[in-house]
């Protein structure tokens, strides 16, 4: 089965502790798919603009990533700057954001891609994301991420998109902002009754909370001795598990426990490096091998 995103392609400059990178490839739909596309044909709706590098896009493509629905046109290419302090890597700085040509963007989705089943909305405007869920006929699989500027500037419409999705991804704070709830079980209880059958609560060191009506579980992140760049790990994670639910014939408990295993090794890999070059070089058998070291570290856990 094909799985189709949709969010951000960006320009991110960065600096952290351990250097400074300008232009590299971000946007929560970029990092998104350098997971996905492990498991699955991906198909990629978005905007970027006549400076967008074409490297970044023959990168895309060598992943194997589907583009009929990336638009490209004049003006700018929503660029991001931030900057990580003193070794700070539980959020970014913001030091400049130009959205350029994600001004005035209206998703135009192309037909073969309408009936595509697995569809992730990764992070973005709400009002973006319910213009592309709109134009998806039937899928099985709705997943949905968002972040703490909409659901401080777009409430309203952010819970509406949430009724619509089987599946929301949120990171711990976003899920406290969401619900006033301050106990993480709560909150993701909460979660439930707003309308999504299936609830990811990410944790980051600390891992992750799956909440559903017949199974609750919570897994410890995978242990990284060095993070060079966090950013993008939620959407390398969400990309992780997307893919692997795609893969799956039925969201049993076992899907639901390997997915949300392998989104966390996969968010592993992303934070080892800058932007999206570790998780660019990334084969089956490197991502198994560390599955593995992942589930003997768990041991008591898993058993």
């Amino acid at each position: 089965m094909s799985l189709f995103v949709s969010g951000t392609v960006a320009l991110d400059n960065l600096k952290t502790p351990s250097g400074v990178r300008k232009k590299m490839l971000g946007g929560s739909a970029s990092h998104f798919c350098m997971s996905a596309s492990l498991f699955e044909d991906v198909h990629l709706a978005g905007i970027v603009g006549k400076d967008f590098l074409a490297k970044h896009l023959q990168l895309l493509k060598n992943k194997g990533v589907n583009l009929s629905s990336l638009q490209r046109t004049n003006g700018k290419t929503f660029e991001w700057s931030g900057e990580y302090k003193n070794g700070n890597f539980n959020e970014a700085l913001t030091l400049k954001t130009q959205l350029g040509v994600l001004e005035g963007y209206e998703p135009k989705i192309a037909d073969s891609q309408k009936k595509i089943s697995n569809v992730f909305l990764a992070n973005d405007d709400p009002i973006i994301q319910n213009k592309v869920l709109n134009q998806i006929k039937k899928p099985r699989l709705v997943g949905l991420d968002s972040m703490n500027l909409w659901i401080n500037i777009r409430k309203k419409l952010l819970l509406s998109l949430i009724k619509k999705v089987d599946l929301f991804v949120a990171n711990d704070g976003e899920a406290r902002m969401l619900t006033k709830e301050n106990n993480l079980i709560k909150a993701a209880k909460a979660l439930r009754r707003l309308g999504p059958k299936l609830i990811v609560v990410k944790k980051g060191e600390h891992g992750v909370l799956f909440y559903s009506d017949d199974l609750m579980f919570s897994f410890p992140a995978y242990p990284v001795e060095k993070v060079l760049d966090p950013t993008g790990a939620g959407d390398t994670f969400a990309g992780g598990l997307m893919g692997c639910l795609a893969q799956s014939k039925r969201l049993n408990k076992e899907a639901l426990k390997q997915a949300v295993l392998y989104a966390s090794v996969l968010a592993s890999f992303n934070v080892e490096g800058f932007g999206v070059e570790k998780t660019s070089r990334l084969t089956a058998p490197m991502v198994n091998k560390r599955m593995k070291e992942f589930l003997k570290f768990m041991h008591p856990i898993v058993c």
